[in-house]
C-alpha cells in the first residue's frame, strides 16, 4: 500500500472542501481514510456518499446483515481490502461471524449475487437474478442494482488509490487472514 494520494488535511481545505467535509461529518459522524482522500474533490465525496442513500432505501427490505453480507461478497470478489475490512467489522460488530454460511435463502442469494457482480463486471445469470427479482420487485431490484454499482465503484476507487486500511479495520482483516490460512 502506497497511499497514492494523501488524505486532505483540514488545514489545507478550500472553503468548498471544508463544507463537504462538514457535511460528511454531520451526516455520518466520522471520516475514513478513503473519505479524506475523496475530500480533495467535494463532488467525489458527495457522489460516493450516495451509497448511503441507496443503503437506506434497501435497509427495510433486506436488513443490515443481508446488506453487509452482500457488500462483503462484492468487496472480496473485487479484492478490495478497505471495503472488505469495513464489512468484516460491520458483521462482526453485529455479532455475525462473516465466515459462517448466510442465514436463509435471501442472504444466500444476495451473497451469490454480490460475488457475481464483483467477479463478472455486473453480469449476473438469470438463475440468480430471477429469484431475487421475484422476491423484491422492480423498484427494489433497481435500487439493488444501483447499490451494486455504487459498491463496485467504491471498491475500484479504493483499489486505484492503494490506501492503507484504517487502523480500526486492521484486526478484522488480520483475523480473516488467519482464518483463511487455517482452513
Amino acid at each position: 500500500m502506497t497511499d497514492r494520494i494523501p488524505g486532505l488535511s483540514p488545514e489545507e481545505a478550500t472553503p468548498e472542501q471544508a463544507a463537504a467535509i462538514e457535511a460528511e461529518l454531520a451526516a455520518r459522524g466520522r471520516m475514513t481514510r478513503l473519505k479524506w482522500v475523496q475530500a480533495h474533490s467535494p463532488d467525489v465525496l458527495r457522489i460516493y456518499g450516495e451509497w448511503f442513500t441507496l443503503r437506506a432505501r434497501l435497509l427495510p427490505v433486506l436488513g443490515a446483515t443481508a446488506i453487509n453480507r452482500f457488500c462483503l461478497a462484492v468487496a472480496e470478489a473485487q479484492r478490495a481490502e478497505i471495503p472488505t475490512g469495513y464489512f468484516l467489522r460491520a458483521l462482526s460488530d453485529a455479532g455475525v461471524d462473516p465466515r459462517e454460511p448466510p442465514a436463509g435463502d435471501m442472504e444466500t442469494l444476495l451473497v451469490t449475487f454480490g460475488r457475481h457482480v464483483g467477479e463478472g463486471a455486473g453480469r449476473v445469470p438469470d438463475a440468480i437474478w430471477n429469484p431475487l427479482a421475484a422476491r423484491l420487485g422492480p423498484a427494489a431490484m433497481v435500487d439493488l442494482a444501483g447499490f451494486a454499482g455504487q459498491m463496485v465503484a467504491t471498491t475500484v476507487l479504493a483499489n486505484l488509490l492503494d490506501l492503507a486500511p484504517d487502523p480500526e479495520i486492521l484486526p478484522y482483516l488480520e483475523e480473516a487472514a488467519r482464518k483463511a490460512v487455517s482452513t
